[in-house]
C-alpha cells in the first residue's frame, strides 16, 4: 500500500467514465482531460485498429466507411461486446492522458453498470490491465454519478440518482456510502436513437443513420411538450426508390417516436420507488431525486419524471460528466471510499 501510494505520487492515476457512446477521463487535480466517443475504426476481419482511428476521429466515420474498413462500438449496454478492440481503446486513452509520464502505470477507477455480471467485471478489469493500468478498481455507476452530482451518499439519509447513458439507465437511492436498492435497465440514449430511426423508417419509408437519429434528438427531442415546438429537415435514402430525399419532422413526431424508452425509464424508477423502505422514502419527498448522464438533457424529461412520481426532479448542471467526476472523487479518497469499490482482488 506504501508503495502504492509513492508510486501515485508520480503516475498520472485516473478516473474513468467507459461508457457505451462516450469514454471521459478525470484526473485528480485537473478535472475531466478526455471526453471522446467511444469508437473504434478496424479492418474488417482482422479487427486490427486503424492507426489514429479511434474517438473522434473513428466516430466521424460511423456510417461513411468502405467494405473494407468498420467503425464499431465495442461496448454495448455498458459492457464489453470486443475485449481485444476495447483494450486497444483504453490503451489509446491512457496513454493520451499520461502523455510523458506513462513510464510508471497509473491506478485506475473505472465505472460499471450496477447490473452487470462478475464475468463481465472481470472483463474490464482485464482490459484494463492489459491497457497499462498498475491496479484496477471497479465502481458502480450510481455511486459514481451520485458522488459527482454532490449528492450526500456517505449519510443517513436516502439520495435518488437516475442516470441515462448512452447504454444503460441506472436508477438507484443510496445510503451510507451504499446501493439500498436499484434498477440497471439496458435502456438509454442508444434505444432512444433507435426508437428515431424506426420512427423514420414506418412513418416516412426513409432510412437515416445513427449520427443523423443523435442529431434529431438533440436538435428536437423531447419528453414533454414544449412551450414552442420545432421542425426539422432530415435526408436520408427513400426505402422504396433508394434514393436520397428530404422530409421535415416535427418535434411533436419525434416526442411520440420516444415514447416507448422514456416510459421504460419512468418504469424503472417506478420499480425503485416501490422497493425503498419507508424511512428512505421520507427522505425522497422533499429531497427528490437527480438527473445525470447524457440522456438526462433530453428536454423535458425531469418533467415528465416528476409528473409521474410527484417527486422533485434536479438535473445536475453538467450532467454528462457526472460519473467521471465521481470517479475522480473516488480516487482521490481510495482509503476513505474503500468499502464501496471493488478492486481485482474482490473480484477474484
Amino acid at each position: 500500500m506504501i508503495l502504492d501510494n509513492i508510486l501515485g505520487l508520480v503516475s498520472v492515476d485516473m478516473g474513468i467514465d467507459l461508457g457505451t457512446a462516450n469514454t471521459l477521463v478525470c484526473v485528480q487535480g485537473e478535472g475531466i482531460v478526455l471526453n471522446e466517443p467511444s469508437v473504434v475504426a478496424v479492418r474488417k476481419g482482422t479487427n486490427r485498429v486503424l492507426d489514429g482511428a479511434i474517438g473522434l476521429a473513428a466516430k466521424d466515420m460511423l456510417g461513411k466507411t468502405p467494405g473494407n474498413i468498420a467503425a464499431i462500438r465495442p461496448l454495448k449496454n455498458g459492457v464489453i461486446a470486443d475485449f481485444d478492440v476495447t483494450q486497444a481503446m483504453l490503451s489509446y486513452f491512457i496513454k493520451k492522458v499520461q502523455k510523458r509520464s506513462y513510464y510508471y502505470r497509473p491506478r485506475v477507477v473505472i465505472a460499471v453498470p450496477s447490473g452487470i455480471t462478475a464475468v463481465e467485471k472481470r472483463a474490464v478489469v482485464s482490459s484494463a490491465e492489459r491497457a497499462g493500468a498498475r491496479k484496477v478498481y471497479l465502481i458502480e455507476e450510481p455511486i459514481a454519478a451520485g458522488m459527482g452530482v454532490g449528492l450526500p451518499i456517505m449519510d443517513p439519509v436516502g439520495s435518488m440518482i437516475v442516470d441515462v447513458g448512452g447504454g444503460t439507465t441506472e436508477v438507484a437511492v443510496i445510503s451510507l456510502g451504499g446501493i439500498v436498492t436499484s434498477e440497471s435497465l439496458r435502456i438509454a440514449g442508444d434505444e432512444m436513437d433507435e426508437a428515431i430511426m424506426q420512427y423514420m423508417k414506418r412513418t416516412y419509408n426513409l432510412m437515416v443513420g445513427e449520427q443523423t437519429a443523435e442529431r434529431i434528438k438533440i436538435e428536437i427531442g423531447s419528453a414533454f411538450p414544449l412551450e414552442q415546438e420545432k421542425v426539422m429537415s432530415v435526408k436520408g435514402r427513400d426505402l422504396m426508390a433508394g434514393l436520397p430525399r428530404k422530409v421535415d419532422i416535427t418535434s411533436e413526431e419525434i416526442r411520440e417516436a420516444l415514447s416507448e424508452p422514456v416510459s421504460a425509464i419512468i418504469r424503472a424508477i417506478k420499480m425503485t420507488l416501490e422497493r425503498t423502505a419507508p424511512e428512505l422514502s421520507a427522505d425522497l419527498v422533499d429531497r427528490g431525486l437527480t438527473l445525470a448522464g447524457g440522456g438526462a438533457l433530453l428536454r423535458g424529461l425531469d418533467k415528465v419524471i416528476a409528473q409521474e412520481t410527484g417527486l422533485p426532479v434536479r438535473v445536475d448542471g453538467d450532467p454528462l460528466t457526472a460519473v467521471a467526476r465521481g470517479t475522480g472523487i473516488f480516487l482521490e479518497n481510495l482509503d476513505r471510499f474503500s468499502k464501496a469499490i471493488e478492486s481485482e482482488e474482490d473480484e477474484g
